[in-house]
């Protein structure tokens, strides 16, 4: 009797969720499908625009400091711990079967294919392309992108193209700092707090090394910054609904830019290796 009561009372509670989910997921498919598009267009466009002139050096090397001379003393504190934990915890992890002279192959393989364009592309989202969709979305909120399309300027050419060549130009010098630091930081573990012999780890850093690792890396960081550049301002040109839309537009810059980092990071290590 309480079984068939329970399941009756149930039931409705079952069938709205059973109704609500294909909702929800469809919308979750639609959102990701609508974003995807915006971008592509607006990448289309970037691209078209970005070749033919007037080129707007002076915007680009204005960006350039925004978002690459800006946010180095914060790159460079993240590499140099980074550095220094991985030596750490690789030297109690290589203890284990007497293997302590890997640590320096370890960390630099480490930092220049991975932890550095990554950390490095993860920092810049959060700081520059949150700058970056916030002054594009007070644009926007304020009318002043609709008084550029009204005097006949792009605003992708005007406001969007310098930045993704600064994110594209910055992020590899970025990442090439970063792993120089992020090694340092390794060394300065495995051999002043570990009692490394200083020759045989730098040894064992670069005999492994390749120069193929290090344009792999290279190569991330310049995608990473186009489509961290290319992410933020997207969220800044679609601001809307004032100060609270500026804040919500940063704060998805600043989610979609690391998923974008973390995704591409993938399919081009996918792609490298193969």
């Amino acid at each position: 009797m309480w079984g068939v009561i329970v399941a009756t009372v149930d039931a409705p509670a079952q069938v709205s969720w059973a109704l609500r989910l294909p909702y929800w997921v469809g919308s979750v498919v639609l959102g990701v499908l609508r974003e995807v598009g915006r971008l592509s267009i607006y990448l289309y466009q970037s691209i078209r625009l970005g070749v033919v002139p007037p080129y707007r050096i002076r915007d680009i090397f204005r960006q350039m400091e925004v978002l690459g001379v800006n946010t180095m003393p914060v790159v460079l504190i993240t590499a140099l711990f980074t550095g220094m934990v991985l030596a750490l915890q690789s030297h109690t992890g290589f203890s284990r079967f007497s293997a302590e002279s890997l640590v320096g192959t370890v960390v630099a393989l480490s930092v220049v294919r991975e932890l550095g364009p990554v950390l490095t592309g993860l920092i810049t989202a959060g700081r520059a392309g949150a700058s970056i969709a916030a002054e594009l979305g007070t644009m926007k909120v304020t009318e002043q992108i609709d008084a550029l399309v009204t005097m006949g300027v792009s605003p992708v050419k005007y406001l969007m193209v310098p930045r993704i060549i600064a994110g594209v130009v910055m992020l590899p010098i970025l990442t090439v700092f970063a792993d120089v630091v992020g090694i340092a930081g390794g060394y300065l573990v495995g051999v002043e707090m570990l009692d490394a012999n200083p020759t045989v780890y730098i040894s064992r850093t670069f005999d492994f090394l390749e120069v193929a690792d290090v344009v792999g890396g290279l190569i991330k960081a310049a995608v990473f910054g186009g489509l961290i550049a290319l992410v933020s301002a997207a969220q800044g040109f679609n601001t809307r609904g004032g100060a609270e839309g500026v804040g919500r537009a940063t704060t998805g810059a600043v989610v979609l830019s690391s998923m974008a980092v973390l995704i591409s990071n993938y399919f081009l290590t996918m792609a490298m290796a193969s």
